[in-house]
């Protein structure tokens, strides 16, 4: 594990890091996590109780990610992301016991500032845009953009929410506010953006 010394990196006891992860400054890692040797964990994050981070895992600043999660090669959470308790991601689309596939692993991308709600399965292989929320329970089987919200399963698009995570509604069919923020956005064949 590498940390500064005069960092305040919190490892739990019961919590397994494995020599040559690397975890940032301010993080925080609890009860009975599994870090693996080749995972790199950002700044300010939290994992809950019995998250596993698996070799390959890149995970940004500031992420949240609940109790019973288990991250596997070929994922990358950029900075600000939420993952909900007992939320699945997975590696391989088609997995037998007795089939190796360790060279068919399909990368998952969850875009800065995302939130992944409790119980929610992310198939292998997809985006998830900035800022994009799906809800509690859902099942991702395609890319999700940049600010919206999906639910479902499988998922769909059911709406567009802002940075702060409030619904988009929008004024002309081009241009919301966000409620709580007041942020700007406009909407184009292309998705929504911040303006």
């Amino acid at each position: 594990m590498k940390t500064d010394k005069s960092a305040s990196v919190f490892i739990h006891p019961t919590a397994v890091v494995d020599q040559g992860a690397i975890i940032g400054l301010g993080t925080k890692v609890w009860h009975f996590c599994h870090i693996m040797s080749q995972s790199k964990i950002g700044s300010g994050c939290i994992l809950g109780q019995n998250v596993f981070v698996a070799n390959g895992v890149i995970i940004g600043d500031r992420v949240k990610i609940q109790n019973n999660v288990s991250l596997y090669d070929g994922v990358l959470l950029d900075d600000d992301v939420f993952v909900g308790p007992s939320a699945v991601f997975t590696n391989v689309l088609n997995p037998r016991a007795h089939v190796e596939r360790k060279d068919e692993y399909r990368p998952t991308k969850v875009g800065k500032g995302a939130t992944i709600g409790a119980n929610a399965v992310i198939v292998c292989g997809h985006k998830i845009g900035e800022y994009a929320m799906v809800g509690a329970g859902s099942v991702v089987t395609k890319d999700i953009s940049a600010f919206s919200l999906v639910y479902g399963n499988p998922a769909v698009h059911r709406a567009w929410v802002s940075r702060a995570g409030e619904r988009l509604e929008f004024e002309d069919g081009a241009y919301a506010s966000c409620p709580r923020t007041g942020e700007k956005y406009k909407r184009t064949e292309a998705g929504v953006r911040l303006l």
